[in-house]
C-alpha cells in the first residue's frame, strides 16, 4: 500500500481557512454568515498600485527575474526599512519572496537542525509552530500575557533561552491578539538574546497598523541586533495586497545566499510585474494606507465596546493589527464550543484562541476587517446568542 512521508503529520495548518471553508459551505446552503475569521483587509488594492502592475504586464514584465528580487524593489525596500526602523540597511541584504511565509519556513530550515530549539510567541501565528515541527526542531512557546497587554515578560524569555536555542521568533503588532511589544521589552529581549548564539526572526507585517498614536518599535533597531535579525515585512496587510503574494525581508549577510538558494529551489522568483507594483506601493502616495488604518481604528472601538457589553466577555483594546482577542472564560462553555456554536447557530464566524496555541485558551479571535455595519450585526447576533445561554 502506498503511504505518505512521516513529515506530513508534523505539518500544521491555519484554522482560519478551515472555518472559512465551513462558513462558505453554509453560505452555499443559503445561510447568512458574517466573516470575522479571516485576517484579510476588506479594501481594494490602491488604484495606483494596481495600475503599476497592469502597466508592467503590458510592458512585457512577465518573465523570470533574479530569485532575490529585482533591483528596483530591493532598493525601495531598503530605503523604507532604513527610514522606518532607523537603521542603515543596504539593498544587498533585502530579499523578496512570494509572501511572508517562505521567510518563516526557510529561515527555520536555514538555521535549525533537528533537536534545536525555537522560541516563538504563544498565542501566535500558527504557521510558526507548524514550520518549527516540520523542520524537526523543538518548539518552545513564549507566553503572551493578557495582563501585559499581550506582550511577553522579558524574564520569561530569558529563562527559555538555552544553549540549544537557535532562533527566537517575535511578532509585533501581533496576530492574533493585536498586542504591541513596548520598546523596553524588546531592548530587554535583545540583551538576553545577545548572550546566546540565536538568530531572531522579527515578524513585523502589521508595522503600519498602529492606533492611539502608538510608536512602532523593532528589535532590529536595537544596537548589534540587525546583524542577527531577519526583519520581515510585506505588502499583504499594509496595502491590501493579499492576493499579490509578495513579502520582503532584510536579512543578515550570512543568510542572504542560503535563503536565495531556497527560493531558487522552490518558487524561482516573484513575478516582476508584482514586484514593480510593490515599488509603486512603497514609493507612491500613502493616503490610502492612512485612511485604511483610520477606518480600522473606528472598527476596533466599535468591536471592543460591543464585546465588553456582552455577558461573560471582556476585551482589551488592541494597539495594533486588526484583531481583538476577547476573554470568554466567564461564558459557561469552552471557547472552542462557543466558536462552533456562534458559527452554526448565530452565523458569526470566529476562531477559538487555542487555534493559535495553548496559551490562547479561554479566548476568541475576531478580525475586524469587515464593514462597521457587518460588525454591528455580528455583535447583535452574539448578544442574542449569549443572552440565551444558561448562567
Amino acid at each position: 500500500m502506498t503511504r505518505l512521508a512521516s513529515g506530513v503529520a508534523r505539518l500544521g495548518t491555519e484554522t482560519a481557512f478551515s472555518v472559512l471553508a465551513r462558513a462558505k459551505e453554509m453560505e452555499r446552503a443559503g445561510r447568512d454568515v458574517i466573516h470575522l475569521e479571516i485576517g484579510e483587509p476588506d479594501f481594494d488594492t490602491p488604484a495606483h498600485i494596481t495600475e503599476a502592475g497592469v502597466a508592467a504586464l503590458r510592458a512585457g514584465e512577465t518573465h523570470y527575474c533574479p530569485a532575490a528580487g529585482i533591483a528596483e524593489l530591493r532598493e525601495a525596500v531598503a530605503a523604507e526599512l532604513s527610514r522606518s526602523r532607523d537603521v542603515a540597511i543596504g539593498p544587498e541584504r533585502v530579499l523578496v519572496a512570494n509572501g511572508a511565509k517562505p521567510f518563516l519556513f526557510f529561515t527555520i530550515l536555514a538555521t535549525c537542525e533537528p533537536g534545536d530549539e525555537v522560541v516563538y510567541p504563544d498565542p501566535g501565528f500558527p504557521i510558526y509552530e507548524s514550520a518549527i515541527r516540520w523542520a524537526g526542531a523543538t518548539p518552545v512557546p513564549l507566553p503572551l500575557r493578557e495582563e501585559l497587554g499581550f506582550s511577553f515578560a522579558p524574564d520569561e524569555l530569558r529563562a527559555l533561552l538555552t544553549d540549544r536555542t537557535r532562533l527566537v521568533i517575535l511578532n509585533s503588532p501581533q496576530n492574533p491578539t493585536g498586542g504591541v511589544s513596548p520598546a523596553p521589552d524588546l531592548a530587554a529581549a535583545a540583551e538576553a538574546i545577545l548572550d546566546t548564539d540565536a538568530w531572531i526572526l522579527s515578524d513585523e507585517v502589521y508595522a503600519r497598523m498602529l492606533y492611539d498614536d502608538g510608536a512602532f518599535a523593532s528589535i532590529a533597531s536595537v544596537p548589534r541586533m540587525l546583524e542577527r535579525t531577519v526583519l520581515l515585512d510585506g505588502f499583504s496587510k499594509t496595502y491590501a495586497m493579499t492576493g499579490w503574494r509578495c513579502g520582503y525581508a532584510a536579512v543578515p549577510e550570512p543568510l542572504v545566499e542560503p535563503l536565495t538558494r531556497f527560493f531558487v529551489n522552490s518558487t524561482s522568483c516573484v513575478p516582476p510585474f508584482v514586484q514593480l507594483a510593490g515599488v509603486a506601493a512603497l514609493t507612491g502616495p500613502q493616503d490610502a494606507v492612512t485612511a485604511m488604518v483610520a477606518e480600522f481604528a473606528e472598527r476596533r472601538d466599535l468591536v471592543v465596546d460591543g464585546l465588553n457589553a456582552l455577558p461573560g466577555v471582556s476585551c482589551l483594546s488592541p494597539r495594533g493589527a486588526f484583531y481583538v482577542f476577547p476573554n470568554v472564560e466567564d461564558v459557561p462553555m469552552s471557547a472552542e464550543t462557543l466558536a462552533d456554536r456562534l458559527l452554526e447557530e448565530a452565523g458569526v464566524a470566529v476562531l477559538a484562541g487555542t487555534a493559535f496555541g495553548a496559551n490562547g485558551a479561554g479566548h476568541l479571535r475576531l478580525s475586524y476587517a469587515n464593514s462597521q455595519a457587518n460588525l454591528a450585526r455580528a455583535l447583535e447576533r452574539m448578544a442574542e446568542f449569549l443572552s440565551a445561554v444558561p448562567a
